[in-house]
């Protein structure tokens, strides 16, 4: 369920949020709700990349690359 909320904030840095927000193509709203997801899981970016790094522990490279060969394209 999505809930509203009322936040305080001055004036004029609304005004320039919102100038900057439809430059980048999104909205005030998106951006905040994508803040607000950041911040609450913050606190398990840790864990989740030992959950990725444990995720891909069986996946073989194939041996040891030379710097040329990393840098090929």
């Amino acid at each position: 369920m999505i809930r509203n909320i009322t936040l305080s904030v001055d004036e004029i840095l609304i005004k320039q949020a919102r100038e900057k927000a439809e430059q980048d193509k999104t909205s005030l709203n998106k951006l905040f709700r994508d803040w607000i997801s950041r911040y609450v899981n913050r606190d398990n970016a840790g864990t989740n990349y030992d959950v990725l790094m444990k995720s891909l522990a069986d996946i073989e490279s194939g041996g040891k690359f030379s710097r040329d060969q990393m840098n090929e394209r």
